[in-house]
């Protein structure tokens, strides 16, 4: 367990995300009416008001071609292809994210303790990342199919 928090500390500069408490100012700043006038019910609940969807549920979950994954509030690429991996968990899941792009803080809801991602540019909640993936990065970013968008790459 050591080690492994060993090699978090020392990969968190490379692996995208930066850990915050307390407000963070965001390059797309909407007031609330705005983004619920914008997104679909389901989809405001996900990104502005940290719900979840149901495991197993999301339409991107079993996604496998090649392309890119972005904020469903902002379209900043947040993800590849060649990060997402299948957990079991029931969300898409992926052992990265694109550098700058997810900030981290402490979820204490429901009684227990959890690190939230959030999208770098609007702050739209993501999901959560776990340290128990089965990559040499260690990590399982776990995200509502809800919050994101897929674009498949075209050659």
């Amino acid at each position: 367990m050591l080690a492994r928090a060993a090699r978090r500390d020392a990969d968190r500069q490379g692996r995208g995300s930066d850990r915050y408490i307390g407000a963070v100012t965001y390059d797309v700043d909407k007031p609330d009416d705005q983004w619920r006038a914008e997104l679909a019910p389901e989809r405001y609940a996900v990104l502005r008001q940290a719900a979840t969807e149901p495991p197993f549920t999301g339409s991107l979950l079993h996604v496998d071609g090649e392309g890119v994954f972005s904020c469903g509030g902002c379209g900043q690429v947040l993800f590849t292809s060649a990060q997402k991996f299948d957990s079991g968990c029931g969300w898409p899941s992926f052992d990265a994210c694109e550098p700058g792009t997810i900030i981290e803080r402490a979820d204490h809801a429901l009684l227990r303790s959890r690190t939230e991602i959030l999208c770098s540019k609007c702050g739209g909640h993501l999901g959560h990342v776990f340290e128990d993936g089965p990559t040499p990065t260690g990590l399982r970013y776990c995200v509502n199919s809800l919050a994101i968008d897929y674009a498949e790459e075209t050659s």
